[in-house]
């Protein structure tokens, strides 16, 4: 295809670039993914200079970071003074319980980390708790009052499907026409409980999935009200600023649907929906599971009977919805413990190490924050079977004798993946976008069942003789309050971790969450051998009742996900609060790095010392910008560096303004591998390195 070479300026002519056919389509037709104007996607203040805080002194960091959860704080009391938003999430339990005396399905469906989110709800909150009461055997009575399988009622779905866990599968986001085949393909049926989840709220194939839903309830009055309340749109931007997207408009606009609107302003880091808007979804869909459980259980167990399963008192949604600060000051008090963890892990990539995660019932949360460090930072994904040597930064295991008890570990079922037969004739027909189809067709090729086989998380013989740690990696042991007796416990698994780690000359850490008193978890670490000596981080929760482990699996993931950003921030894959090494893999995504590319380029052409040494500069353009970053994209040396298509992008920019010649990407790699992003940009703008 012949080049467009209209928009060509002088920073394109300088670096000899001719706008690709996907870049002028980007720029000219796919507007609509132009999204830097939303809240989410701005910088929040409180984090502006986040990595030279914690270069310096990487508990204050920790502490900017989980501060900035106190606008969940702040949201959640809101809700709770507005009748009709509070009336949103209780009537969603009475449904949910309505739903389940009829054997009908409760449905949740994200992409991206909404999706693991809708995993999370099934597989770590849900499951646990019906087969723990399954496995029990007590009051067998309740039994016959449950529907058939009561376990496999909620279905967490995400775009992609079991596969998209791993790393994003391109193209499918983008598509409405893959959440409408994923709800078909789920089964999903009128007078099922359907909650689509995204954080900026005009995630395509979640549009998809929630228009599929609406479409199966006829559009008069009375069939109006009763899809409100078993349709539910959730996000996280303020509807003023998602109304001018037609694919939004058409969910905000629909009179079947029940809109619960999250939105809690900027992230922790620009546009890391994974921290702030994730997390409240976590907190208020897991809520009205609870809540759910509770109503359903208390038609049929007294209350002695609802104590011993962990509900204490009734679950009142006010209440639970304005205690999550007690969270998030657990987690400020602790910030010291953290960092020494934090401190460490980074530490462990700096001197070319590698890190093994180990968890049992935390294990999915572990999971998820590790693959959310792959496209936030550029990092390669998790290992398959098939790689003969470690390229991810981690892997993570658990207790297994192979692959599939751990996916059934990991799921609470076995792996699902997308079929080829099914999906394939209708990508193929009704994609119009060449670009999109293309892109779609070929990751399908990567979701289907197989997929599950390439992946091993067992802590198994096979996987010990191939990827065990050695000598100055690091493991992480992880859990909660009741599995800290087995952790002391001779022959345990995590013993048997903790003494192949001790034998491999690898440093040990510890993270656990609990109801408990601290001082008993101390105990017990001093009185073992193996574990007396590790880095530890205890979270005491001040909760009184957690019947499903919600509270401390979400101070797992909170902890987690600032300690991963504060660890990636040290390595210099964070520049202030920006997602600079963000992996552009859907069009939401290409928008991002184009915007970081043209904000971070510009903000230097305007400092006063760029224009005292190199004189006034014309700013960047967005179609410039775009230009630059595809031309990195299909660049083959770009692809072949772990360095990220926004930094690179950057720096040759720069570099080629500042010399005024041309300048290639294999420079521009050389400079970000020598001297980092962010170094790179303080010796033309000092104003990045105030604090």
């Amino acid at each position: 295809m012949k080049k467009n070479t209209k928009n060509s300026s002088s920073i394109l002519e300088l670096l000899r670039i001719e706008p690709s056919a996907r870049s002028i389509d980007y720029v000219h037709h796919k507007t609509q993914f132009h999204l830097h104007h939303l809240l989410t996607e701005q910088r929040h203040p409180l984090t502006w200079n986040l990595s030279q805080v914690i270069k310096k002194d990487t508990e204050r960091g920790l502490q900017l970071l989980f501060e900035v959860d106190q606008d969940i704080v702040k949201k959640l009391k809101a809700i709770t003074e507005n009748e009709a938003e509070i009336n949103h999430l209780e009537e969603a339990a009475r449904t949910i319980v309505e739903t389940l005396k009829k054997g009908k399905k409760i449905f949740f469906y994200g992409c991206g980390s909404t999706g693991r989110l809708a995993k999370f709800l099934e597989s770590s909150l849900w499951r646990p708790f019906w087969r723990k009461l399954k496995k029990s055997g007590r009051w067998k009575s309740l039994f016959s009052h449950l529907p058939p399988q009561i376990e496999e009622r909620v279905i967490g779905e995400m775009t992609g499907g079991d596969r998209a866990l791993i790393s994003a599968l391109e193209g499918f986001e983008d598509l409405e026409l893959i959440g409408r085949l994923q709800v078909a393909d789920r089964k999903v049926r009128k007078g099922d409980v359907v909650f689509c989840i995204t954080e900026g709220g005009e995630t395509s194939s979640v549009i998809g999935a929630m228009l599929a839903a609406a479409e199966m309830w006829e559009q008069d009055e009375t069939n109006l009200t009763e899809a409100r309340r078993h349709l539910y749109f959730v996000y996280n931007n303020p509807d003023y600023v998602l109304l001018p997207l037609n694919r939004s408009r058409k969910i905000l606009e629909n009179p079947a649907i029940t809109k619960i609107n999250l939105a809690t302003g900027p992230q922790a880091i620009t546009g890391s929906t994974r921290m702030q808007a994730t997390t409240i979804e976590t907190f208020v869909l897991g809520l009205i599971l609870e809540k759910a459980i509770f109503n359903f259980l208390a038609l049929h167990l007294d209350k002695s009977r609802l104590t011993q399963l962990g509900f204490k008192e009734e679950v009142t949604l006010e209440k639970e919805l304005q205690s999550f600060a007690h969270i998030v000051g657990s987690l400020i008090s602790h910030c010291q413990e953290i960092a020494s963890l934090t401190e460490l892990e980074a530490k462990t990539y700096q001197n070319g190490k590698k890190t093994t995660y180990f968890a049992k019932k935390a294990l999915l949360t572990v999971f998820i924050d590790g693959a959310e460090r792959s496209p936030t930072f550029h990092l390669p994904p998790l290992d398959p079977i098939t790689s003969n040597r470690r390229h991810c930064l981690f892997q993570v295991w658990t207790e297994a004798k192979d692959h599939l008890e751990a996916w059934r570990r990991l799921l609470g079922r076995n792996f699902k993946g997308l079929s080829l037969n099914f999906y394939q004739p209708l990508l193929a027909e009704k994609v119009e976008d060449p670009f999109l189809k293309e892109v779609a067709l070929q990751s399908l090729l990567k979701a289907g069942d197989e997929q599950g086989n390439l992946y091993d998380f067992s802590f198994s013989s096979k996987n010990i003789q191939k990827r065990s740690p050695r000598r100055g990696d690091l493991g992480l042991m992880v859990g909660f309050d009741d599995e800290i007796k087995e952790l002391v416990k001779e022959n345990s698994s995590w013993q048997a971790l903790a003494d192949l780690l001790r034998t491999k000359k690898a440093p040990l850490g510890l993270i656990f969450t609990s109801l408990e008193p601290k001082k008993e978890f101390q105990k017990r670490i001093k009185a073992s051998k193996l574990l007396n000596r590790a880095t530890s981080i205890y979270i005491p929760l001040s909760f009184s009742q957690d019947p499903l482990g919600l509270r401390q699996q979400l101070s797992l993931k909170m902890l987690l996900n600032a300690h991963s950003t504060a660890v990636m921030a040290r390595l210099g894959r964070v520049v202030g609060n920006t997602m600079t090494t963000v992996n552009p893999s859907n069009l939401k995504l290409i928008g991002r790095a184009t915007h970081l590319i043209l904000s971070l380029v510009n903000d230097t052409l305007n400092s006063a010392e760029w224009t005292q040494k190199y004189g006034p500069t014309a700013p960047l353009t967005y179609a410039e910008a775009n230009a630059l970053l595809f031309d990195c994209l299909e660049n083959q040396e770009c692809r072949q560096s772990d360095r990220s298509e926004v930094e690179l992008s950057i720096v040759r920019a720069l570099e080629s303004l500042r010399l005024k010649k041309f300048i290639s990407w294999g420079k521009a790699i050389q400079l970000v591998e020598d001297q980092g992003l962010e170094t790179y940009l303080c010796r033309f703008n000092p104003r990045l390195r105030s604090s």
